[in-house]
């Protein structure tokens, strides 16, 4: 497979992915404190909601990357 090829199909499977779940939720540590023997952590929770225009714009451009990245020159 050539490289433009790839990357389209990573484009797309992104776009699909992104239209179905609708985003991504992580976990991110943002404090520590030690005190003693006693550890603390403060974890914080964040969405990362997907526009329907970016998902549908990477599919449409990994179609664009597949059609045309099959052409010789």
């Amino acid at each position: 497979m050539k490289p433009v090829q790839i990357v389209a199909l990573v484009l797309i499977v992104a776009g699909v992915l992104g239209l179905a779940y609708g985003g991504f939720t992580f976990t991110k540590d943002t404090h520590d404190a030690k005190l003693g023997p006693l550890e603390l952590t403060i974890k914080d929770k964040q969405t990362v909601n997907v526009p329907i225009w970016a998902g549908v714009g990477a599919i449409a451009i990994g179609g664009v990357f597949l059609l045309l990245g099959g052409r010789k020159r």
